[in-house]
């Protein structure tokens, strides 16, 4: 493919989606990943852990990156626009499934 990547081990990382290579394997169950950092997302699920809470309420997360959707709901930011009718939303997968309705 036309990737470019400007160090070696994410383009290693990148090939193994084209091989379907999957070296990483969860110890409790029969997942396994191409990269250890989805593996360690993975394993949060077995064991339950959250590290990350939300500074404005009680909300806590196994991964950042639902720590910070979640955090828009206090900040009232939309940053999603429908270009169709101007509704804006705080995510973008509500943005996708209301343009496909």
């Amino acid at each position: 493919c036309d990737e470019v990547y400007s160090q070696k081990h994410h383009l290693i990382r990148h090939q193994m989606t084209h091989t379907g290579e999957k070296p990483y394997q969860c110890e409790l169950c029969d997942k396994a990943f191409s990269d250890k950092h989805t593996l360690k997302i993975h394993q949060l699920m077995h064991t339950g852990e959250k590290l990350h809470q939300c500074s404005q309420c009680e909300k806590v997360y196994s991964q950042k990156s639902n720590l910070i959707r979640h955090q828009i709901t206090h900040t009232g930011d939309k940053p999603y626009q429908c270009e169709q009718c101007d509704k804006a939303f705080s995510q973008k997968c509500t943005l996708i499934s209301h343009q496909r309705t």
